[in-house]
């Protein structure tokens, strides 16, 4: 798809760069992490956000999927969900498998997940007494 078919979708180029833009800093990606998450080289994703050039609609798909909206949400046909959404592509693949594991195995997910955010805090903690000295 190139940029003079993407505005015979009815499609502003522009926007779709800005609103690319914004998805991806939301979540907290660089431009190269998202170019790999998606399998693209980051020099075409960068023209993306330039608008200098729009990807293959299999790429819009497969750049929905990682950023979690719909197509819609991405080219600017629909105002972006706030629903909450794990930022991290992976770690939100994994929970969604982990949400269909028998109660038990989520349970012990749960101590697990829940042991490693204490002890980040605990190191916050402890990091922030440590500067004040």
């Amino acid at each position: 798809m190139d940029r003079i078919s993407f505005w015979y979708a009815g499609l502003d180029m522009s926007e779709f760069s800005e609103r690319l833009r914004l998805l991806r800093e939301s979540r907290q990606l660089m431009q190269v992490r998202l170019a790999e998450l998606i399998g693209v080289n980051p020099r075409a994703y960068n023209r993306w956000e330039r608008g200098t050039i729009a990807p293959h609609l299999d790429t819009l798909v497969k750049i929905a999927d990682v950023l979690q909206v719909s197509l819609d949400e991405l080219v600017g046909r629909k105002p972006i969900s706030n629903d909450v959404r794990i930022r991290n592509h992976t770690l939100n693949s994994l929970w969604q498998q982990a949400d269909t594991l028998p109660d038990e195995e989520q349970q012990a997910l749960i101590l697990v997940i829940d042991s490693f955010v204490k002890k980040s805090q605990v190191e916050k903690v402890v990091a922030k007494r440590s500067a004040k000295r």
